[in-house]
């Protein structure tokens, strides 16, 4: 991609893949929104924080829910603040300014510098809520009518949107995004982020606690398989309990750090058992 050479490129808490950096340094290079979608726990949301890291940019995050709004996001007028103002006679109510307060993507456009702004899981919110936000993402501004103000954007921010596919995004709004699924680590990727969190971790049981995660992962009927965060927890609780490689292979101790519903441990502990490979215990 030429001059992106020289952006993303990882940092030192957060291990890219290639194409992964390939195409933030796209969306940067194009100034589009970058969709980002993959398995919880294959760190969305963390990408977006290595990204500030790496290109030394503040971080504004807005974390969507199911009654976020796509104006909660531009400002919100708090008619109730001053409609108690009014009431108690105490306060001058005649500035509106004073009850006006900018949402996360309007602190972005005021913003003196560049930065990255993360709207996390934005498939959360009602199937509208992107298309509600088309405009303002094209024209990189919008109006507050209570003002009679456009507020525009210094500089267009670095935008992360994470899904976790809960709903589809509409095509209107994806065609004005770049769109990139972090595919599941293989097990060498999963070694390079272990030992980034675990430095001094021991590679025989690195090596064992990576085998019998991937073995769990592929266990057919699984809900909710494990995912890396749960990896990670799961080898801090081992090293915390000074757990031996060997019992590692024989017991799976600390299962439920891995799996986190009654189903899928019956289902695992029903296959394991049939396996003949470990000897569980019902402690989880």
């Amino acid at each position: 991609m030429g001059n992106t050479a020289q952006g993303y490129k990882g940092s030192d808490d957060y291990i890219a893949s290639r194409p992964l950096m390939e195409i933030v340094n796209v969306s940067i290079v194009l100034g589009k929104p970058l969709v980002i979608k993959g398995e919880p726990g294959t760190g969305k949301t963390l990408l977006a924080h290595s990204i500030a890291g790496a290109l030394n940019k503040k971080l504004i995050t807005w974390n969507i829910k199911s009654t976020t709004k796509a104006k909660d996001g531009l400002y919100v007028y708090d008619t109730v603040q001053r409609l108690n103002d009014a009431r108690f006679k105490d306060k001058d109510i005649s500035d509106i300014r004073k009850y006006i307060k900018l949402g996360k993507l309007g602190q972005a456009f005021i913003s003196e510098e560049k930065l990255v702004l993360l709207i996390d899981e934005i498939d959360k919110a009602d199937i509208e809520f992107p298309n509600d936000l088309l405009n303002e993402l094209d024209e990189m501004s919008f109006h507050i009518p209570e003002l009679d103000e456009e507020i525009i954007a210094k500089h267009r921010p670095i935008l992360i949107i994470t899904s976790n596919s809960e709903k589809e995004l509409p095509d209107a709004f994806l065609r004005r995004c770049i769109f990139h699924y972090i595919e599941f680590p293989d097990e060498e990727m999963m070694e390079k982020i272990i030992k980034v969190h675990f430095p001094d971790l021991e590679t025989k049981l690195m090596r064992e606690a990576i085998k019998r995660f991937y073995w769990i992962r592929e266990v057919e009927g699984l809900r909710k398989k494990p995912s890396t965060s749960e990896l990670l927890d799961w080898i801090k609780a081992l090293t915390l309990g000074g757990i031996s490689v060997d019992k590692i292979s024989s017991e799976i101790p600390f299962l439920g750090t891995l799996l986190k519903n009654e189903v899928d441990t019956e289902r695992f502990v029903k296959v394991s058992s049939g396996h003949g490979t470990f000897g569980f215990k019902r402690r989880y």
